[in-house]
């Protein structure tokens, strides 16, 4: 992570804690919210709030934290990095690189992968609905009359997250730290009270009351399992938020912060409940006195519109990761710090997030409903995170057989125990984020499968470039004054707009430039090192291949790229007369084998509506010439 020169280490480690706690650990530390509620109100008081029960559960949802979050995410998969990006998409490509290519093992991890990442989406949909509803809700609370102030409230709050999405994550998560570290002092300081008034809560702490729980109610506590699992929902959000802010500012906020203060307030919930079971319908609401419970409400709105930047966030980098392993089509990114390149916002991802959490709440229009629904997306993902890893450590890593089993027997055992009890909610709304994640996965993946297609048929048309010129030099053709760019993105095949162009007039212009841009893993390339100039020989005298390298934090610009390699002595031309091509392909869906024809119809609606490379590479219009090909895949 680079901070900027102005500010020293230190300051810039605060600053990226804060920035975490603001974005990162919205989602998991909301939970308390409804996490323990939905526990005592299963199936209309299935567990019931005596003490050794409360104990029990409030154990198990502990140690669930300190497995799941502190150890495996924290700890482990945190490290698994891809150039700084974290989530499930970025993983599975670690796993595959890691492996034997062309093995069972390379194809399966991409499509769990796939999987894991349209699970995410799901969950991206459902948190800030619940969140937002589970704190509104506190309003009932305070007056019971303004139920039905709940849903319109959630949709004007979730509106104006939407809307500032736009500003950034930096900026976003400036503005919410502070808030934050206010919300994880009063979860601490809500629970801290009833915890010294029963310092026996602290036997919580221990695991061995979760396993007695489980032993002495084995229905009801594989059925709470199916609640308790809400505790760790956000831990997936804060290994796909790890572009945002880095490993080192989140594990530093998790574990000096946010940890304790979850702890703390579960513990007092759960002490709550046994002394007053009245509080079950909102235990967290009334662990403040009478007086606080309006600001609480207040507080706990803000609170959870943070948490729904989390998972936000995470799309916007699960997206822009499907986006360069060609999952999804080209997107409109936008770059939102000049120092952290994970910091970016895409307004389709938002817009889109937008409409669905809108139909879920007018749908759902409780916290409590919408809950039957959360745990199962949740928990699939966590299980197929940890496949992933277990891959990647063994052909990474290079973990021996031991630590591999081990790893994978206790938290697989964990993971898959919470995703069977919450299948058993299926036919109770745990099909909604099932259809869901199947359809965005069908969506990927015919969106990846279309791409190899059309690559493979766009390789033969095209043809080598080497081939193609001499074929062209052969013909003699005519040279015309002036400079033509053909963009391209390859640098060994003929762009289709100069084989068109050929085709077509019969003409070759006498400085033809084939450009081909290279994204690169550092913010900011030099000037002296984004162009690189390759003369293809003197047979094609005035043919180059010209290769710009862009920095993440840098706009992919390439007529001032072009104009800045003018000045040196391996490019000569006018850059403010010089004509741009590019091509256009509209592809078209043919008998041809390797994808079911209604398939490829799919792929055809969504390459129409993949971002405008005219604006993505900022051509001018003026000078910018469109050519198009047909394309029959």
């Amino acid at each position: 992570m680079h901070a900027p020169q102005t500010a020293g280490p230190s300051t810039a480690k605060r600053a990226l804690v804060l920035g975490a706690l603001g974005v990162v650990f919205g989602d998991i530390g909301t939970s308390p919210l409804y996490a323990m509620q939905t526990v005592f109100s299963l199936d209309d008081g299935i567990v019931e709030p005596t003490r050794d029960n409360a104990l029990g559960v409030v154990s198990t949802v502990v140690w669930a934290i300190t497995l799941v979050v502190s150890v495996k995410y924290v700890l482990f998969v945190l490290r698994a990095d891809n150039d700084g990006e974290g989530g499930v998409l970025s993983l599975a490509f670690l796993a595959r690189r890691s492996v034997r290519p062309g093995g069972k093992r390379f194809r399966l991890v991409m499509v769990l992968g796939v999987i894991g990442a349209a699970l995410f989406y799901g969950d991206s949909l459902i948190t800030p609905a619940i969140s937002v509803m589970s704190a509104i809700e506190g309003l009932e609370v305070v007056e019971p009359g303004l139920q039905q102030w709940v849903v319109p409230l959630g949709v004007a709050v979730i509106t104006a997250l939407f809307v500032v999405q736009r500003h950034g994550t930096d900026r976003v998560g400036r503005f919410f730290g502070p808030v934050m570290v206010v919300w994880f002092l009063t979860l601490a300081a809500l629970g801290l009270p009833h915890v010294l008034a029963y310092p026996q809560a602290l036997l919580a702490l221990s695991p061995h009351l979760a396993v007695q729980f489980a032993l002495a109610h084995p229905l009801v506590s594989f059925l709470a399992l199916g609640a308790v699992v809400l505790a760790i929902t956000g831990a997936e959000a804060l290994y796909a938020d790890m572009g945002h802010f880095g490993r080192p500012a989140i594990a530093t906020g998790w574990f000096w912060l946010v940890f304790p203060s979850l702890t703390l307030n579960y513990l007092g919930q759960a002490e709550l409940v046994v002394k007053d079971p009245a509080t079950i319908d909102r235990p967290f609401f009334h662990l403040a006195p009478g007086w606080a419970t309006l600001p609480l409400v207040v507080l706990a709105t803000a609170a959870t519109v943070i948490a729904s930047q989390a998972v936000i966030s995470g799309a916007f980098s699960v997206s822009r990761q499907a986006e360069r392993l060609d999952f999804l089509p080209r997107l409109t990114v936008r770059q939102t710090s000049e120092h952290e390149g994970g910091q970016i916002y895409v307004p389709a991802v938002n817009w889109v997030l937008f409409a669905g959490v809108l139909v879920l709440m007018v749908t759902f229009r409780s916290s409590e409903h919408l809950a039957v629904a959360y745990g199962l997306a949740v928990t699939a993902t966590l299980a197929l995170t940890t496949c992933l890893f277990l891959v990647y450590a063994d052909a990474a890593l290079g973990w021996g057989r031991w630590r591999l089993w081990s790893f994978g027997a206790v938290f697989l055992w964990v993971e898959l125990s919470f995703v069977a009890a919450n299948a058993t909610k299926v036919t109770h709304g745990g099909w909604l984020p099932v259809l869901m994640a199947t359809l965005i996965a069908f969506v990927m993946l015919t969106w990846s499968k279309g791409q190899r297609l059309v690559k493979a048929r766009r390789y033969k048309v095209e043809r080598p470039l080497a081939e193609f010129l001499d074929d062209a030099h052969s013909e003699e053709l005519h040279r015309v004054p002036g400079t033509a760019v053909f963009l391209h993105t390859s640098d060994d095949t003929t762009p289709l707009s100069l084989r068109e162009n050929i085709d077509f007039n019969r003409v070759l212009h006498r400085n033809v430039i084939i450009t081909n841009t290279i994204r690169m893993n550092v913010p900011h390339v030099p000037d002296e090192e984004r162009v690189v100039v390759d003369d293809l020989g003197d047979q094609w005298d005035g043919i180059c291949l010209v290769r710009l390298h862009f920095g993440f934090a840098d706009e992919q610009d390439i007529p001032a790229a072009l104009s800045l390699a003018a000045q040196g002595p391996d490019l000569a031309f006018d850059p403010d007369t010089a004509l741009y091509f590019l091509s256009r392909v509209s592809v078209h869906a043919s008998p041809r084998p390797g994808m079911a024809r209604w398939r490829k119809h799919v792929y055809v609606a969504m390459s129409h509506n993949a971002a405008d490379p005219t604006q993505y590479f900022h051509l001018p219009i003026a000078r910018t010439v469109v050519v198009g090909a047909q394309l029959h895949f």
